[in-house]
């Protein structure tokens, strides 16, 4: 059974994705809601609720074979302003910067030469441009000079669920591993390296982009859901809005948007589409919220629920009749590919809170088996075919 540390945990939601073949030694989380969610799911077992830059090799058993963390993504993205990872030596930490101490661990591992044999780190789109790919290069760095190498690819959870959802995934591996020639790749794929990720890595050092890979990842099956067959027929956590209510956002629409509406009302099919308010500047420079809906069959990106743009909602279209709501807690577990026995905290914006800055679990899983776990086995028996001669 392979073996796995997990920093930020979360709800866990890498642990679903990596399944029961899998054994976590550690898992770690500073949010204390969090980590209620994580033990109602998956017990208390080796979880340690805090700061991870009070973390002690000692509270690390073991040698794992991966380090999961998906660390902080809020100053990567616009919603941070971009403020970044900071440096390893700041003392001053942006709460992405809790990338430092977490990586300051792995390297104390090493120097107990225990270091996981696999790192994946994820993180938002934004990880590839911040501080004008700054930041991108930091973490690179980092891995490579802690002797790993390494790939980045990015993962779309549309994929896999009806959710579109872009990440960035490094996956890195210590120079004893043995990687099977299928696993590699000499150049770019379109599908998992965007012209983004391309740029971004062109500009490494020459010695971090030695230690650059290309990993080849398979196409994932079909997807074979839209966004209305993960919703609920009886939600619960949320309201239907009132017709005053439905209103109000409606009025909210662009022009592009209204059209949009009215095609659908004027399909004669039931149609259910994803709105987001968001803050948009007029003709004349004024910031002014704004609805704006797609009926593609595929939700928009789930956020953290730090206010009500941040919410996404649910537009029913059945002919003239027009109805809205709040997504549930479920169909928003349901969107990141976590089953349905999952369990939820009861407040609503806890519930978002943990499905919307957690992982897609399918996209976790199709990792695991496409690149993570051939690693592991072709390791093992290069280590067997050593040992018997």
């Amino acid at each position: 059974m392979a073996s796995f540390y997990e920093f930020f945990a979360g709800g866990g939601m890498a642990r679903a994705g990596l399944g029961t073949e899998w054994d976590c030694l550690f898992a770690n989380d500073f949010d204390q809601m969090k980590a209620a969610t994580y033990e109602a799911n998956w017990g208390i077992d080796h979880f340690i609720c805090g700061d991870v830059a009070k973390i002690q090799t000692s509270d690390l058993p073991g040698r794992a074979d991966l380090a999961w963390a998906s660390f902080p993504c809020q100053d990567l993205s616009l919603a941070g302003d971009y403020r970044g990872l900071g440096n390893a030596a700041s003392t001053i930490r942006t709460r992405s910067g809790t990338f430092w101490p977490f990586w300051a661990l792995i390297k104390e591992l090493k120097e107990e030469d225990r270091a996981p044999h696999m790192v994946v780190l994820e993180n938002v789109y934004g990880v590839l441009t911040s501080r004008g790919g700054k930041d991108f290069a930091a973490i690179c760095s980092a891995l490579a000079d802690a002797d790993y190498r390494f790939g980045a690819v990015v993962i779309d959870a549309v994929h896999f669920v009806p959710q579109s959802r872009r990440r960035v995934f490094f996956i890195a591996v210590d120079p004893h591993c043995n990687l099977p020639d299928s696993l590699l790749t000499p150049r770019p794929s379109e599908d998992w390296h965007p012209r983004t990720l391309v740029n971004a890595s062109a500009n490494l050092s020459p010695s971090t982009h030695k230690k650059l890979l290309w990993w080849n990842v398979p196409a994932p099956a079909k997807r074979n859901m839209v966004f209305s067959d993960i919703l609920e027929d009886q939600p619960k956590g949320v309201r239907w809005h009132t017709r005053e209510e439905t209103e109000r956002l409606l009025g909210l629409m662009t022009p592009i948007n209204h059209a949009k509406l009215e095609a659908a009302k004027a399909s004669g099919r039931r149609t259910v589409g994803g709105v987001y308010k968001r803050t948009r500047a007029d003709a004349a420079g004024r910031k002014q919220q704004r609805a704006e809906v797609r009926f593609d069959g595929v939700a928009g990106c789930l956020r953290t629920p730090r206010g009500g743009s941040s919410r996404q909602t649910i537009l029913v279209v059945e002919g003239s009749k027009v109805s809205s709501r709040l997504v549930s807690p479920r169909e928003a577990a349901r969107l990141m590919g976590l089953s349905d026995d999952y369990k939820l905290p009861i407040r609503y914006n806890d519930a978002y809170h943990v499905a919307g800055d957690g992982l897609c679990v399918p996209a976790v899983r199709h990792i695991a088996e496409a690149i993570l776990e051939p690693i592991i086995l072709s390791t093992e028996r290069s280590v067997r075919l050593l040992a018997a001669e």
